[in-house]
């Protein structure tokens, strides 16, 4: 996969990741707080960072010491 390709992507799932944040605080912040649609995007949130966290590993190349 190309490197543009790669970051592009990180770059998407961090403000995908960005947008959840806001959503789980806009929800917290309600009166009547939705416990399972939060957990949710808790979720959601943990698999975008995971994702970041691998795409990032293929840019930077391995060194072999």
């Amino acid at each position: 996969m190309d490197s543009e390709v790669i970051a592009r992507r990180i770059e998407l799932l961090r403000q995908e990741h960005r947008d959840l944040d806001m959503a789980t605080e806009a929800l917290l912040g309600a009166p009547a707080i939705d416990q399972m649609q939060v957990a949710r995007l808790k979720k959601r949130k943990l698999r975008l960072k995971d994702e970041i966290a691998l795409l990032e590993d293929l840019l930077i190349p391995d060194i072999i010491a």
